[in-house]
């Protein structure tokens, strides 16, 4: 064996688990197995998990706060605008170097595999052509899956759809779209029925920034559903966002959950953003703005979280840390039972994997050995902490180390905690 990890805890509470790696795939798992390997990690009881992984982020606006200006409504649509006057100033040089930076801010908290859109109304396609260099350039150390976004609309921009298909035979890997910043509703619906044609006619994956509104009548979800139902396109759909659907009557979204998931469409809601973006117009009572995980895991349909923005037009902060996401969905969706906040880590684990269709991900003997070792001793603890990543693997190979976090105190008359224990078991 190249690799051992000695001694750690799974996910599935699984205690005392010696994980075999070799040839980067996991050759053996299982409590209390004799492994001798090259190189040992011990846990120490640790938790031991596969890789984060964003189902939804934008690499090419990433680290661009400020430029050229910053956001002074805050609004999701002083965002687009600022994109828009950025973009003509843009060089793929620099998109490049800042996309190059966010990855390794990546990789070193265990986010392995991301899904970016990436912007296709700049006829030049500098964003497409950048982003795919960064592909190549990262596919050693993180699985980078691209969207073709078009940003201003595939039916409202002219040559919108004409670069969605240049960037597709390019080698982009899923086809995007936002129906609700289409000109009317009827356009958005028209966008998504053409967007769902061409991919499955293509045979890609769908994932479409929908419903990123406060507006209730805003249901373009539901024409994403029917597409995906009609066209057999079911798993291989997502709708991002689907922030109206936090502002829907309940009668409503009785019926809308059914079809989504009978459709096999898969949800991506995005905490830190959709609650610092949505509900602008409140004043007081003010709408939360995410969408309504509970109730779709519920119906059974697959929600995964993301990270959508790091520091650029849409949001000022950020850092690539998947456990940030998943501490605050938690808070906002109220999740706090036993099982939601397991299903949390989920919405930053397995669940984005399977939406994103990666190949060899898990914890089972052939997926590949792409692992994190987290300063936490169950998924609770990870998000309550948002636990320091001991080290990260990718395939068979620690890519990043960190020391534990937990700080072990020597203070003046306060007795050391062993021997506080022993004391009391000796009264």
């Amino acid at each position: 064996m190249d690799l051992v990890i000695r001694n750690a805890t799974l996910p599935d509470g699984s205690q005392h688990v010696n994980i075999g790696i070799d040839a980067g795939r996991i050759a053996a798992i299982g409590v209390a197995l004799d492994i001798q390997a090259v190189q040992e990690i011990d846990a120490g009881g640790d938790l031991v998990t596969p890789p984060f992984v964003d189902a939804h982020f934008h690499m090419d606006a990433t680290l661009s706060y400020g430029l050229p200006r910053v956001n002074a409504s805050g609004t999701l649509l002083e965002g687009i605008a600022l994109w828009g006057e950025l973009k003509p100033d843009l060089t793929q040089q620099a998109l490049v170097e800042r996309a190059l930076q966010y990855c390794d801010w990546a990789v070193a908290r265990g986010l392995l595999a991301i899904r970016s859109h990436v912007d296709i109304c700049d006829d030049r396609l500098l964003a497409v052509e950048a982003l795919l260099h960064v592909r190549e350039k990262v596919a050693p150390y993180l699985d980078l899956q691209l969207v073709a976004f078009p940003q201003d609309g595939v039916l409202r921009s002219p040559t919108a759809f004409a670069n969605l298909k240049r960037a597709i035979a390019m080698g982009v890997d899923v086809v995007g779209g936002i129906p609700h910043f289409e000109r009317t509703m009827a356009d958005g619906t028209e966008s998504v029925r053409l967007l769902c044609e061409f991919a499955a006619e293509k045979g890609l994956r769908v994932d479409m920034h929908c419903d990123e509104s406060d507006d209730p009548l805003s249901r373009h979800i539901e024409t994403l559903a029917y597409h995906a139902q009609r066209l057999g396109m079911q798993g291989r759909v997502a709708g991002s966002h689907l922030t109206s659907m936090h502002s829907m009557d309940n009668y409503y979204v009785s019926k809308l959950l059914p079809l989504i998931r009978e459709a096999g469409v898969a949800a991506i809601a995005n905490p830190l953003i959709n609650i610092t973006l949505q509900g602008r117009h409140d004043t007081y009572p003010k709408r939360r703005g995410m969408t309504r995980v509970p109730e779709m895991l519920a119906a059974g349909i697959d929600v995964a979280f993301g990270h959508d923005c790091v520091m650029d037009p849409w949001y000022s902060l950020g850092s690539g840390d998947m456990l940030e996401v998943a501490h605050m969905g938690l808070h906002v969706a109220q999740m706090t039972g036993q099982d939601a906040m397991h299903n949390c880590f989920k919405a930053v684990t397995e669940t984005p994997a399977r939406i994103l269709g990666l190949e060899g991900y898990g914890l089972q003997v052939g997926c590949h050995a792409d692992l994190v070792v987290l300063d936490a001793g169950d998924p609770i603890e990870a998000i309550r902490l948002r636990a320091a990543r001991r080290f990260v693997i990718r395939r068979g190979n620690v890519v990043s180390q960190a020391p534990a976090a937990h700080a072990r105190l020597s203070l003046p008359g306060r007795p050391d905690l062993v021997d506080f224990k022993l004391r009391r078991q000796g009264q």
